[in-house]
């Protein structure tokens, strides 16, 4: 095991060989001898480790990166560094895909209705349903813009309310939140956070919270880290799906979303926050991923 520790952090040549020997307690001509006889076994183990990386590279969404695969090796019951997935990917020209473009969609009200900031970027939650945040993103289609409003559980990252539209107003958000509420059913106070975009400010959006026990929470105007989760969510949600094929219609993007949120992201979709965990699996009680493997 030493002498394979050794080898795997040779590749990356962060240290010498005799640095390493040394720290590990090891003879260099030990080492070398090892390494001449195990040469033939390690390529073949790599060519085996890169065919299997090749395959979960495909199967997963949106080009994933050395974190994400190294993730589903673990799941799929491989042992392996991540470093190594990194060389082989590397050497395999795989490499994940980074989102692209940018529309404003935050614009700010007249008369804005604020509201405190209750997460201050604490973006946890002990409990499912006690704080949510949410955000709005655009699409181009063939027909001209869509718009997507989320609402996203901060306890396990999943998507508990989403809405897709061909306009900005405030009826966008309060139907995600809308959904929300019918798919959850929270208590009374569940906080929900967002940027301080005028559909959020707006006195319809207000009144809607109020009328439904819900909390409202804003950040600091022009700050993004404020709301980073939602703008994490929207990132991923590009790179896996919009960005992957051009788009007809605002009903194309609504379908389609669907599918990728109900199906891939919340099935599939790891989350170094939850351990690598996706949120379907963080939900049903998993902490670690070598227990999805156990």
């Amino acid at each position: 095991m030493k002498y394979q520790a050794i080898a795997e952090w040779a590749d990356e040549d962060e240290f010498s060989v005799t640095f390493m020997c040394a720290q590990l307690g090891v003879h260099r001509s030990g080492y070398y001898r090892w390494l001449a006889r195990g040469a033939c076994q390690r390529e073949r183990t790599d060519a085996e480790l890169t065919e299997v990386i090749t395959g979960v590279h495909g199967d997963l969404d949106g080009a994933p990166g050395v974190r994400r695969v190294w993730a589903e090796l673990v799941v799929r019951d491989w042992r392996v560094a991540r470093k190594r997935v990194h060389r082989l990917m590397r050497a395999a020209g795989l490499q994940g895909r980074h989102p692209t473009t940018f529309r404003r969609t935050t614009t700010h009200a007249d008369r804005p209705i604020d509201a405190p900031d209750l997460v201050q970027q604490d973006f946890t939650a002990a409990e499912a349903n006690t704080v949510w945040c949410g955000d709005i993103t655009y699409v181009r289609t063939v027909d001209g813009w869509a718009y997507t409003a989320t609402v996203i559980d901060l306890y396990s990252r999943t998507v508990v309310g989403y809405a897709v539209a061909d306009h900005l107003r405030s009826g966008l958000v309060i139907e995600a939140l809308t959904a929300a509420l019918v798919t959850r059913k929270p208590s009374d106070g569940v906080i929900f956070h967002s940027d301080r975009g005028c559909q959020y400010t707006s006195k319809e959006f207000a009144a809607f919270c109020a009328t439904n026990g819900i909390r409202r929470s804003m950040g600091r105007r022009a700050t993004c880290f404020d709301n980073s989760v939602a703008e994490s969510f929207f990132a991923t949600y590009k790179k896996e799906l919009i960005h992957t094929r051009p788009w007809n219609t605002v009903t194309d993007v609504r379908q389609q979303t669907l599918i990728w949120i109900e199906s891939r992201y919340k099935r599939r979709r790891r989350h170094s926050t939850l351990g690598y965990l996706t949120p379907r699996e963080y939900e049903l009680g998993y902490r670690q991923i070598t227990q999805l493997s156990a």
